[in-house]
């Protein structure tokens, strides 16, 4: 028998454990000549993909904390979306490093992939409150992303546990429950914080499709999506899309009933 320990007890590696040698070669170019701006641009989508894969782990224990009347726990995770949120935002920058020489010569190749088909990200909106069923026309009948999609389409939402919530402390679950809620803050601190942290969320999501907007408008100007979507316009186009309207619909109860 050799000396030393067997390869079950080896000492664990940095590398082994985040399986860096794998994650390092999933950057597979589809440009031949290979392109020197296509490993940006797959690179960025790839960290896109795990940190929706993060928010969608955070949102379901966000629902779940809800649903046993656990406010704190929820507000703790909460913050913890905002940064990543945060972070999706600044990622934009980095992208438009690429000018649009760079992206047309490998753009040809991606099509018909586009950022449109993004599974996890239409998992967001769907847990979030934004569920919209024309979406699952995007994923073939029988694949595991429209299997997932369809689960999450009948699914427990952030918004519903928001307004079960709202519901059992008393209020109604619409923009008037809402500005009552906020005109008793004092009182009602807790629940006064998730509504503001949930609001913070809701523009996190606005703020990332405005700067996607601006991305897209900068390198590929109007010019219609590798997927065929219509690109920039279809974008424009999702940016007053908001997961807690009630919330904002409040501000103007809240302003109306002061001036009066």
């Amino acid at each position: 028998m050799p000396f030393g320990r067997p390869d079950s007890e080896q000492k664990l590696s940095y590398g082994g454990y985040l399986r860096v040698d794998d994650l390092t070669a999933l950057q597979q170019l589809r440009s031949d000549p290979a392109q020197h701006d296509e490993t940006l641009f797959i690179i960025i989508h790839q960290v896109y993909e795990l940190w929706f894969k993060q928010l969608l782990h955070e949102l379901d224990a966000i629902v779940t904390h809800l649903d046993r009347d656990d406010v704190l726990g929820g507000l703790r995770l909460l913050r913890r979306c905002h940064e990543i949120q945060r972070v999706l935002v600044a990622q934009v920058a980095v992208l438009e490093t690429m000018t649009p020489m760079d992206f047309l010569a490998f753009r040809d190749h991606l099509m018909p992939a586009s950022g449109f088909q993004s599974a996890q990200f239409r998992e967001i909106e769907f847990l979030a409150g934004l569920a919209e069923p024309r979406y699952l026309e995007s994923y073939e009948r029988g694949s595991a992303q429209r299997a997932r999609l369809e689960r999450r389409l009948g699914g427990r939402t952030l918004r519903a546990a928001f307004h079960d919530l709202l519901v059992r402390r008393g209020f109604t679950a619409d923009a008037e429950g809402v500005a009552s809620l906020y005109r008793s803050a004092a009182a009602q601190m807790e629940l006064f914080l998730l509504a503001e942290a949930l609001l913070d969320f809701d523009e996190m999501v606005t703020l990332w499709r405005m700067r996607h907007v601006q991305m897209v408008e900068r390198i590929i100007g109007g010019r219609p999506g590798t997927g065929g979507s219509d690109g920039a316009s279809y974008l424009r186009g999702t940016v007053a899309r908001r997961v807690f309207p009630e919330l904002w619909e409040a501000r103007n109860l809240i302003q109306g009933a002061e001036r009066g």
